[in-house]
């Protein structure tokens, strides 16, 4: 930098000069020489006043830079909102059409990023978020959601016949499948899976179907094709007349009442299916339905 030629940087470094000589005048005699200051700071003072219009300008220059700075400061903090945040809501449960209306009064914005299938949560709901709840985030940002998948995947169905029911059990857990219903057949094997039904036909191995459904399965009873007399049950108490069945190695039906059933010991039995005779046998494990009543009337003498 050009400070008004060789003449002023001669000066300058006398200025420099004295700062020095006083520097090691101090350090040697450990006092200050008073009039040797002086002279520095009136070299300084003539210097200035001097070039007082560079130094103008140059205090100009450095307000100006000041001001840019403070005003680029100011903008930025209006423009990010410094200080301002918002705090994310949990969204986790909800579907995606009631997120986007509820994020919009946020002022907040979502972006699915997976989709995965858990068939105990609805379809379509949101399982996971980033930023989690609760954090604190500023105006419109955007937050990251895997949500439940609304079409489940295709799996292939596994070889289950011959398996025991425990270890199916396990085993179609591993594939997103359910248990339904059960139906025992004929079979020395007791809970030895001989067959599976998905919404009443029947499944190979291989067949693809949907995750998340309920595969209905064929057991062995362990009897075989013992066949045992219908008990009869009409007059009975309905908890007494499903310990008849159950001793009998029968399974229970469909229970109709006229009435709710608030206590099972005063319901009585007035009618079942199949009716008991001296003749007719049926297989163990099947179902007999129960019919019934509080009005004693109707119960057959």
């Amino acid at each position: 930098m050009n400070f008004g030629g060789n003449e002023n940087s001669m000066l300058l470094l006398k200025l420099l000069y004295y700062f020095y000589i006083c520097t090691l005048y101090q350090r040697k005699f450990s006092t200050v020489n008073y009039a040797l200051v002086k002279k520095v700071l009136t070299h300084i003072w003539n210097f200035i006043k001097e070039r007082k219009k560079f130094f103008l300008n140059l205090a100009g220059a450095l307000l100006l830079v000041f001001a840019i700075f403070f005003v680029i400061y100011r903008y930025l903090d209006s423009y990010t909102k410094h200080g301002e945040t918002i705090t994310v809501p949990d969204l986790r449960g909800m579907t995606t059409d009631k997120v986007a209306d509820f994020l919009q009064d946020k002022h907040l914005k979502y972006v699915i990023i997976d989709s995965i299938f858990v068939f105990k949560k609805a379809r379509g709901s949101v399982l996971e978020q980033d930023p989690d709840p609760n954090a604190k985030v500023k105006e419109n940002r955007t937050i990251y959601l895997t949500i439940n998948a609304k079409v489940p995947p295709q799996v292939k169905f596994p070889q289950l016949e011959d398996y025991s029911y425990p270890y199916v059990v396990a085993y179609l857990e591993t594939y997103g499948l359910k248990i339904g219903q059960l139906t025992y057949i004929p079979d020395l094997a007791k809970n030895r899976v001989l067959g599976a039904k998905y919404r009443g036909r029947d499944l190979k191995p291989g067949d693809k179907i949907a995750k998340g459904s309920e595969i209905n399965l064929l057991l062995g009873d362990g009897l075989g094709n013992t066949k045992v007399a219908v008990p009869s049950l009409i007059g009975l108490p309905l908890d007494e007349a499903l310990f008849v069945l159950k001793a009998s190695s029968l399974n229970k039906g469909v229970i109709v009442s006229d009435a709710p059933i608030n206590d099972t010991a005063s319901f009585r039995v007035y009618k079942q299916k199949p009716e008991p005779t001296s003749e007719e046998r049926i297989s163990q494990g099947e179902s007999v339905d129960i019919f019934v009543t509080q009005n004693l009337s109707k119960i057959p003498k």
